[in-house]
């Protein structure tokens, strides 16, 4: 069965980009759900969401969509009615075999830890979540959900070998880790691969040049945008 790790970052926008990971992640759940493929969170912060996607044709579904993604809308919190631009990146990670990225036990810091989502499918009520520093390059992991502790471990691991194998922090080598760069892009609002807005009602790719309705696009139909 296919596996990938998908990554939801805040870029520019400040408050309101933070907004918009848990937005467009709900867009991977309901594309998830209509492709019979399988999307659990296992990492969640302010700014930050991480999941897992199995599932036959997880990696066809997600391989083109990484980068940046731009969102134009009036933010929930803006009084005024004024318009923002944020941006967030997404990376998809394909996790890697134990024989494409060897971790020794002695390289490895363990630390259990509290869940820290809030109420529903993000509680954490015991200390199950785990985070995992692989020691020689300082990358550190969290991973949290409503499992055992044991499976988290197992998650944390396989999440530290994708950001590992793609050299977002430990440099494998230099074609890798220009591979990530391309793959999230800096987040500036310029550089993006998608833009959705909310006031026009209109999402596009600037890859493939088509548009969608972006109502339609909020309720997962991601492919419309696909060559």
């Amino acid at each position: 069965m296919e596996k990938l790790f998908l990554e939801i970052r805040a870029a520019e926008g400040g408050g309101d980009a933070k907004l918009i990971v848990p937005l467009q992640m709900d867009i991977y759940r309901r594309f998830c759900l209509r492709r019979g493929l399988q999307l659990d969170l296992v990492q969640i912060l302010p700014g930050l969401m991480v999941a897992t996607v199995s599932g036959k044709g997880a990696w066809s579904a997600f391989r083109n969509e990484s980068g940046g993604m731009r969102w134009q809308r009036v933010p929930p919190t803006e009084k005024r009615g004024r318009r923002q631009t944020s941006t967030v990146t997404v990376a998809v990670l394909k996790e890697p075999t134990e024989a494409e990225v060897r971790l020794s036990e002695r390289d490895l810091q363990w630390k259990a830890c509290r869940g820290s989502g809030k109420g529903g499918q993000h509680r954490n009520v015991t200390d199950s979540a785990v985070q995992l520093t692989h020691l020689p390059t300082g990358t550190s992991v969290r991973v949290e959900s409503e499992r055992s502790q044991h499976q988290n471990k197992r998650l944390a691991l396989g999440l530290l070998r994708a950001r590992l194998l793609e050299g977002e922090h430990l440099r494998l080598s230099e074609k890798r880790s220009q591979k990530r760069r391309r793959q999230v892009g800096t987040g500036m609002r310029s550089d993006k691969v998608r833009t959705t807005s909310l006031f026009r009602d209109q999402t596009v790719d600037h890859r493939t040049g088509k548009k969608m309705k972006a109502s339609r696009y909020l309720k997962g139909y991601v492919e419309d945008l696909w060559a």
